[in-house]
């Protein structure tokens, strides 16, 4: 069955992950889809200069991971076929929390991939690529979205070519997958619309990231490790994951302040200095391939376009410009390529309307809060746990806090519910699964043991 076409063109802005697996979303609905990218796309598994956070480790969760063979059938033979190293969940990974040491590494039954972010944007690109009715447009640079005169719906963008001049290019739907979202806010300002209310949690992240070659004698019990902080003072942590082409990428981290050197010296010194040598002892004998590359993080944004009255059609906002997630959790790629298939979903079942355009824009942001809702509270308690967290705090914080450590208590015990907790952190399942009676019940009672011991002096 062909769908039904719903709009002449399509304009996407931004060729990231957010915008082209936005683009694959639209391409069944439109007869053009044109991204507007302002960097030259790079024809291998390169860095580009619009994306100087793609040097650093870019996570692809297992929901990021079904979605995008939701939206790009057989895309995980496209990521073994590049070299992405398949890592067994949770049994290839040794995650290194302070009183578990190691906690226990399990196999979960299914594979997710570890790769480059270079790697997994062009492989997304390439499938992108194959659809005739998209285009990729390099070199644009997008000045401003334009808004009929009544202000009621969008109309077109506004570029700069390569060569310097401007133009504009009409458009039924404008999805902004720009980065911060500067565009949209720019236009709602524009036609006097309100901006939405914004959530920040000011996280003052600061990491180093290097790329070694795996050595010959490398450990033979994991392929990637975690090591968590070991308090809410101590906030360094360290990870290490294989890269294709036998690579480790390796980021050591801080928070508020303690920021690692951009120095090979200065990186070995603060994995050293971790509480346990595992990182440590893997990378200091291992020769560096690139040069360290340092990047700061300050705050995680949501804006809450859900809560707005109104909003322009044919304008959409994608991605970071709704929610800029804290990188340390590895949750943006696979939020924006949920939102993705929830537009794709969205289209389809509203093509048979006579304005299908008409409502789309609040009808995905109903929709995506709860995509949004559970990485953004499953990184909100374990940032609020240090002090110099700027933010408001969730009401039960507390309670919260404590019962995400018996839960981790429990799952140490339980492989059925390290495997549930698992889920969730890849976005899975949403973490409306903790409030099952039963297993609430299980939390509350590990949560007794630990006033018990406390009371007994233990």
């Amino acid at each position: 069955m062909v769908p039904a076409t719903i709009g002449k063109q399509a304009v996407v802005v931004g060729a990231g992950m957010a915008g082209l697996t936005a683009a694959r979303a639209l391409a069944d609905h439109f007869e053009r889809v044109i991204v507007m990218e302002r960097d030259t796309l790079p024809l291998d598994a390169v860095h580009r200069a619009g994306t100087p956070q793609a040097r650093h480790l870019h996570v692809l969760l297992g929901g990021g991971q079904r979605a995008l063979s939701e939206l790009f059938p057989d895309f995980e033979q496209d990521l073994v076929r590049a070299g992405a190293v398949p890592l067994r969940a949770d049994a290839d990974v040794r995650t290194e929390r302070p009183g578990y040491g190691p906690f226990p590494q399990r196999d979960f039954g299914w594979l997710w991939y570890s790769m480059s972010r270079p790697l997994i944007e062009l492989i997304v690109r390439q499938r992108v690529q194959r659809h005739a009715n998209i285009a990729l447009r390099q070199r644009c640079r997008v000045q401003g979205i334009v808004a009929t005169p009544d202000g009621v719906s969008i109309k077109a963008v506004r570029y700069e070519t390569v060569g310097g001049r401007i133009e504009t290019l009409p458009a039924d739907l404008v999805v902004d997958a720009s980065g911060r979202g500067t565009l949209t806010l720019a236009v709602l300002e524009s036609i006097g619309r309100a901006l939405p209310e914004e959530t920040t949690i000011g996280v003052d992240i600061g990491y180093a990231t290097a790329v070694f070659a795996i050595p010959e004698d490398a450990p033979p019990d994991w392929k990637g490790v975690f090591t968590f902080p070991e308090g809410s003072r101590n906030c360094r942590w360290a990870v290490v994951l294989p890269l294709e082409g036998r690579r480790w990428i390796t980021t050591v981290a801080g928070r508020h302040g303690d920021r690692p050197p951009g120095d090979e010296d200065g990186l070995l010194t603060c994995a050293r200095a971790l509480w346990t040598p595992t990182v440590y002892n893997a990378i200091k004998h291992a020769k560096r391939l690139e040069e360290v590359a340092r990047f700061g993080f300050s705050a995680s944004v949501w804006r809450h376009f859900d809560r707005l009255d109104t909003f322009p059609r044919g304008l959409l906002p994608f991605g970071d410009a709704i929610c800029r997630f804290n990188p340390v959790y590895g949750q943006g790629m696979t939020v924006a390529v949920q939102e993705a298939c929830l537009l794709h979903r969205l289209l389809e079942g509203r093509a048979a309307e006579p304005d299908p355009l008409a409502g789309l824009a609040p009808a995905f942001f109903s929709e995506a809060q709860p995509l949004i809702d559970t990485p953004w509270a499953g990184a909100a308690v374990p940032d609020f746990v240090h002090p110099e967290t700027r933010g408001r705090r969730p009401p039960d914080f507390n309670r919260s806090h404590k019962f995400g450590l018996a839960l981790t208590r429990l799952a140490a015990r339980d492989p059925i519910v390290h495997k549930l907790v698992y889920e969730v952190a890849h976005l899975l399942r949403p973490r409306s699964v903790y409030r099952d009676p039963e297993l609430v019940e299980r939390v509350l009672a590990v949560m007794a043991e630990k006033g018990d011991a406390v009371r007994r002096g233990l």
